[in-house]
């Protein structure tokens, strides 16, 4: 009997590594098509919907800056994390905290209404997501618990209270009985570059710009490439594992918790139960498709942002399910996790031995 196992190369090709996201991306175009066609919709004429169409005009250009946004902050925060080997899954509750901390000034401060105040929302999101976000790190280093686990369970619990806040002690009493908080005004609403793209595009850029600095003029960054790299020489070089987690938590947590309060104050006008089609979640891809570098993740970031465009436009003109989106984001991450898997590893063909045989 044949047996197939996965033999590590001993040294992964650079341009396979550089090629593979470009192919796993082709791959997904081709699928994509196979599923459009499954569902009853012309390939052709789905594709054109989904991934030309949206940049054809420039409203829709400017709403996937507004898309790309989100995406951009979190998956700059989460590149760093990855590089270092620490897996937040949870950005979406860090996300939600962050908006829940920020909207508290105009909450339970509507009369301070000025530009110290919009500062000290931006502020206190980048607060609330990172101290979400230090939950996981500090129950990593205190009890060796798995960060993937802890992180995402939070985001359900940020979920829930959210739900309730919004329900209950920040309901909206004029708001008809409706889910949701007092309308942001004045101060509380981030500017407007154009159409509805508000100044936090301008803070994702920023962020990448710092993500670049980080890793490659600073010495934090170089702790944590080479914690990501070697755990061990990380420990003979002097850097704290304990003191890296928590330090690449807080920044992650923070950029989405930046990320939060910027979609309550930016897009929405206000808190509500749902506040994000699942950025947290997306940016995963956006980091991974992104190679975990500045520059990639600014691609991927608009990338993704076209996959929920696109899937809003496809529910308009063709009538597909709102979960396509999403059914190709998930396509997506899986086979670039596939092909990288191909780039560090071949599949090598082994006979297995007979029972009774030396």
């Amino acid at each position: 009997m044949m047996m197939f196992t996965l033999e590590r190369r001993p040294a992964p090709s650079r341009l396979w590594s550089l090629a593979a996201p470009l192919l796993a991306l082709a791959l997904a175009v081709v699928l994509s098509a196979v599923l459009f066609a499954a569902l009853g919709h012309p390939p052709l004429r789905a594709l054109y919907v989904y991934f030309v169409e949206p940049l054809s005009s420039m409203w829709s250009l400017e709403e996937l800056a507004v898309k790309a946004t989100p995406l951009l902050l979190i998956g700059a925060g989460l590149a760093l994390a990855y590089r270092a080997n620490v897996w937040n899954i949870g950005a979406e509750g860090q996300l939600i905290m962050g908006a829940i901390a920020g909207s508290a000034i105009p909450i339970l401060w509507p009369g301070w209404n000025d530009p110290l105040a919009m500062v000290a929302m931006l502020l206190l999101g980048m607060a609330g997501g990172a101290a979400w976000a230090a939950i996981p790190a500090f129950l990593k280093n205190r009890f060796n618990t798995n960060e993937i686990l802890t992180s995402l369970m939070l985001v359900y619990v940020a979920g829930l209270f959210l739900d309730w806040l919004v329900r209950g002690p920040w309901r909206d009493p004029m708001g008809f009985n409706f889910p949701k908080s007092v309308a942001f005004e004045g101060w509380h609403v981030l500017p407007v570059l154009s159409g509805r793209v508000h100044v936090g595009f301008v803070l994702a850029g920023v962020a990448v710009i710092v993500l670049w600095l980080m890793l490659s003029h600073m010495r934090f960054g170089f702790a944590v490439r080479v914690q990501g790299v070697s755990p061990r020489a990380a420990r003979f070089s002097g850097f704290s594992a304990a003191s890296i987690t928590m330090h690449v938590m807080l920044f992650s947590g923070a950029l989405a918790g930046l990320a939060g309060i910027g979609e309550v104050a930016g897009v929405i006008g206000h808190l509500q139960p749902s506040i994000s089609p699942g950025y947290g979640f997306a940016a995963i891809i956006v980091a991974v498709l992104g190679r975990l570098s500045p520059w990639g993740v600014l691609f991927a970031a608009f990338l993704l942002a076209l996959t929920y465009l696109g899937g809003e436009a496809a529910q308009l003109a063709l009538g597909m399910p709102a979960k396509v989106a999403q059914a190709l984001q998930g396509m997506l991450l899986f086979l670039i996790l596939g092909a990288d898997v191909l780039v560090h590893y071949r599949i090598v063909r082994r006979g297995a031995k007979r029972e009774g045989t030396a």
